[in-house]
């Protein structure tokens, strides 16, 4: 799992590394790391180094100061670096210094433009984590001029470094430099950090438990219920799907489809379109009713099912039957409107609830807001539940406060029925014994990693993301 800590917390951790570190080390060892990741990207640019050109943006405080060391590291590299100041008055004096020795140039802010627009690479080292809100209008100009890629010093400007908002003008790197660890804005901002490098500045011994994580391939390979020689259909879990209507069919077909791509030992189906769900997935156990179901190990509810009288019953059964369940889609929204449905589960049932920014504003009265993360931790508490707040990002937060955060692989699930094959990946590992936090999360980033695999660099249909499960789970590293 990669450790994601907020930015309160890592300037806590760099004071008392800074405290027995000698005077400017910890700043050039970054700022070298910096320099390192730069001259690669201008190879990747120009083919070279030597003679290439990079432009620094540079603000107050010590981001202005790594991107100055920076630059006088690739200066004695050969690369003709040019520094723009924007608040000279303020800037890192000794990186500064470095600099003019390197043989930088310093440029004025009114005759940037050239220098700019004619860079190969532009290093943005404008604020830093203790900086909030948009860009001022006198940096948010220097955008218009960059022609080249930009690599940031710890974050993109302007954009918020614990919640990864972005409420005006901000930069949109092509790769971030972070040092020590990861902040929030890398896991909830992917468009705008780019490819996040991690340069190590000795700050892991400074540092205690992450305050959320992001799960890596092997974190869900380990997780990934793999059936071994011992196994049967049900040691595999058996998942059942109450979902789909008469006007929302097609619900039933993708989460059904889901779960049985998702390796779950048996699934049943109960609902309306038991025919086409019977028709399309044979190996399904399809009924009418989640009354004449069968006995299962976890249930997905929600998806097409309706708001009325008769989803409310389903949704009411499927609570009170005693195991895991993953809310979906409709069941949200039955749960926001009464949440007294919720008095026929017992509260040590693990409960998933798994609402978009619609959903969620229907369960707390309130849109998730710019810290997603929170909103999310906050939804857990009320509901006893874990919560998959659907999003570019989407956040699991559980009740007991674990949170994790899957970077998505481009917009590709933004598509009707995507969020239906989900709740099938969820309930499947549901069923198959995972921890309820931890069954969201990799549900999650498989169904990325699908979605991607569909996609192949273009649109795709929630029927393709199905179809891909299984190339999704070939691809987790055993």
């Amino acid at each position: 799992m990669q450790g994601i800590w907020t930015t309160d917390r890592i300037r806590a951790a760099e004071d008392r590394l800074l405290a027995v570190t000698p005077d400017g080390a910890l700043m050039r060892k970054a700022a070298f790391g910096l320099s390192v990741s730069a001259a690669a990207m201008l190879v990747e640019e120009t083919g070279s180094v030597f003679g290439s050109r990079v432009a620094l943006l540079v603000g107050a405080g010590n981001n202005g100061g790594d991107a100055l060391w920076a630059g006088a590291f690739l200066r004695k590299r050969g690369v003709a670096v040019s520094a723009v100041l924007l608040k000279p008055e303020r800037a890192h004096a000794e990186g500064l210094a470095a600099l003019r020795r390197a043989g930088g140039r310093i440029v004025s802010f009114k005759d940037s433009a050239q220098w700019i627009s004619g860079a190969d690479l532009v290093i943005d080292g404008i604020v830093g984590i203790s900086a909030k809100g948009p860009l001022r209008p006198d940096a948010a100009g220097l955008l218009t001029y960059i022609n080249a890629p930009v690599i940031a010093v710890d974050l993109p400007s302007g954009v918020d470094p614990d919640t990864g908002a972005v409420d005006g003008p901000a930069i949109r790197a092509t790769r971030t430099v972070t040092f020590g660890a990861r902040k929030p804005v890398h896991a909830l901002a992917p468009a705008h950090c780019g490819e996040v490098e991690l340069v190590d500045i000795g700050l892991g011994p400074e540092l205690d438990e992450p305050d959320f994580v992001r799960l890596d391939a092997v974190d869900v390979a380990e997780a990934w219920p793999f059936p071994g020689p011992d196994d049967d259909k049900y040691s595999q879990g058996v998942v059942g799907i109450a979902a789909g209507s008469a006007t929302y069919p097609g619900a039933a077909v993708l989460a059904t489809g889901s779960a049985v791509h998702a390796t779950a030992g048996l699934v049943r189906y109960a609902g309306h379109a038991a025919d086409l769900v019977r028709s399309r997935w044979p190996e399904v156990v399809a009924n009418g009713s989640v009354t004449d179901a069968g006995r299962v190990q976890a249930w997905v509810v929600g998806p097409g099912i309706g708001t009325g009288h008769e989803g409310r019953e389903v949704l009411r059964f499927v609570l009170e039957a005693g195991v895991p369940v993953c809310a979906d889609a409709d069941a949200t929204t039955l749960i926001a409107h009464s949440p007294e449905l919720l008095d026929a589960r017992d509260p040590d049932t693990p409960l998933v609830l798994t609402p978009h920014a619609g959903e969620f504003k229907r369960l707390m009265g309130e849109a998730p807001g710019a810290d997603r993360v929170e909103a999310a931790r906050a939804a857990a508490r009320r509901y006893n539940a874990v919560v998959l707040l659907k999003g570019h990002c989407t956040v699991v937060a559980a009740p007991d406060g674990r949170t994790l955060v899957n970077m998505p692989r481009g917009s590709w699930p933004a598509t009707a029925g995507s969020g239906d094959v989900l709740s099938g990946l969820v309930g499947s590992l549901l069923a198959a014994g995972l921890d309820p936090w931890l069954a969201a999360g990799c549900a999650t980033y498989l169904h990325s990693i699908a979605a991607e695999l569909a996609a192949s660099g273009a649109p795709t249909s929630a029927s393709g993301l199905v179809d891909a499960i299984p190339a999704a789970i070939r691809s987790l590293p055993r």
